[in-house]
């Protein structure tokens, strides 16, 4: 066993077992919750809209995420039907927790009487900050990764040993496109946050596009590395549902300037 390896259990409260995985996952959730509601401070928005819409979308974002994931492995899970609500050893899909969040989002902003595109280029920047830390508890589930490298082709990356030796799977170093995902989000949150959200020519929406659309391009590119995408015959789903984010979204973009 590879004595460098990160137990993905953080601790223990008798027979309790507390993972890295769900704490990292909690983190994601509160400094996303927490940057959204300075976001909506700063657009003179009551704050509180977004703990109560984070209230909401959670349980469907993590619901449809599971969900997203069961059906793609079914394969698996119709002969290990216990295994199915085991989210803790990993095993849910980003876009299926974003249809979730939609979902919710819309069901609020109907209830509340709140413009969802609004809401949604508030949310935009700490979804995917959330999205970058989130990766890290794949690392410690080490999943998420992509094809046998070398252990000279990720010290080539000057990486810190801790990662390396987290990419050693019984004895295989493997790609570690969790990091390269989580650096491209953390890239398109500096971005989003720093730059493009305080652009005048915006409409209502666009940073919300942008953010999906900026995503699913290097996911597009990340997803061909990795050895563990959900399939669909020979596509893989991530790569498909990407280009029809990306699609989808220059088509909203372009029917709301042609509104006005």
């Amino acid at each position: 066993m590879n004595s460098s390896f990160l137990d993905p259990i953080a601790f223990r409260l008798g027979p309790l077992k507390v993972y890295w995985y769900g704490i990292i996952m909690a983190s994601a959730v509160l400094f996303g919750l927490i940057l959204a509601s300075k976001e909506a401070e700063r657009r003179k928005m009551n704050p509180d809209l977004v703990l109560d819409l984070v209230i909401l979308a959670i349980p469907f974002a993590i619901v449809c995420a599971r969900i997203y994931y069961v059906v793609f492995e079914w394969d698996y899970y119709r002969y290990n039907p216990d295994r199915i609500i085991a989210i803790w050893h990993g095993g849910i899909a980003i876009h299926g927790a974003l249809i979730g969040s939609i979902i919710a989002a819309i069901i609020f902003t109907k209830k509340n009487k709140v413009n969802f595109w609004t809401l949604a280029d508030v949310t935009a920047p700490s979804l995917i900050l959330g999205q970058a830390i989130g990766r890290w508890g794949n690392f410690m589930n080490q999943e998420a990764h992509g094809g046998p490298v070398s252990k000279s082709f990720l010290e080539g990356l000057h990486l810190p040993t801790w990662i390396i030796e987290q990419m050693n799977i019984n004895g295989i170093y493997y790609q570690p496109t969790f990091l390269y995902e989580s650096i491209w989000n953390l890239t398109i949150f500096l971005f989003l946050f720093f730059y493009w959200k305080k652009q005048s020519f915006l409409k209502k929406g666009e940073v919300f596009l942008t953010y999906i659309s900026l995503y699913s391009l290097g996911r597009f590119f990340i997803e061909g590395m990795r050895t563990d995408s959900l399939m669909l015959g020979p596509l893989r789903i991530a790569q498909v549902i990407s280009i029809l984010i990306i699609i989808t979204s220059i088509g909203v973009s372009y029917y709301k300037r042609k509104l006005k």
